[in-house]
């Protein structure tokens, strides 16, 4: 795990020193959107994932990151955590250029950041470990079953205000995406398999 926070660290820094010479090509090379890939930029809905252009924004999603990652890593192991990380970050993405496009009529809005795979990474763990305590918003204490509904919930509820024309500027398509990763892979994947996770619910 400690390479993804190595990748998102330097490719925030690119960010803060690309200036306004380097700006176009951080826009065109390290944001999501149905008119990039319309574009050719196939890459995007990759180097998307690892992208932050702000501070708060990049140290919210590794904090998380780091909190729900080193055990699902030592659960899962490296090989198999990395490769449903980048899997869900790359479904996020494209489910964000699809709901940009078809729900909110939007082709050009433009995503980035780790939220879709790290929102993915969250409802493993809330599946594996559904009585587990989290907190919500940072102070909150739920199972963690119950916090996963509500995220979603929220999420949903963010959409359907997007698509009314109100809402927050928050990539709600590409978490929701991360979300329907998690749950598949969880129960395809984890599940049937799961002979010693059990002793930690």
């Amino acid at each position: 795990m400690p390479i993804i926070i190595i990748i998102n660290m330097a490719v925030f820094f690119m960010w803060k020193a690309a200036g306004k010479a380097g700006m176009p090509y951080m826009e065109q090379n390290f944001l999501v959107s149905w008119q990039a890939l319309a574009e050719g930029r196939w890459w995007t809905p990759l180097t998307s994932v690892f992208s932050h252009n702000m501070f708060f924004h990049f140290l919210i999603n590794m904090l998380v990151l780091s909190n729900f990652g080193n055990l699902l890593e030592m659960v899962l192991g490296r090989v198999k955590f990395l490769k449903f990380y980048i899997i869900a970050g790359l479904i996020s993405s494209l489910t964000h250029a699809v709901v940009s496009t078809w729900l909110l009529d939007e082709p050009e809005l433009p995503a980035l950041g780790a939220s879709g795979a790290i929102v993915g990474l969250v409802l493993i763990f809330c599946l594996m470990f559904p009585r587990e305590k989290i907190l919500i918003f940072g102070f909150i204490p739920l199972p963690a079953l119950w916090g996963a509904v509500i995220f979603i919930g929220l999420d949903i509820w963010g959409l359907v205000a997007q698509a009314e024309g109100g809402g927050l500027p928050i990539g709600h398509g590409a978490h929701l995406g991360g979300a329907f990763t998690g749950i598949i892979y969880y129960y395809f994947f984890i599940r049937p398999h799961r002979d010693g996770a059990t002793s930690f619910v």
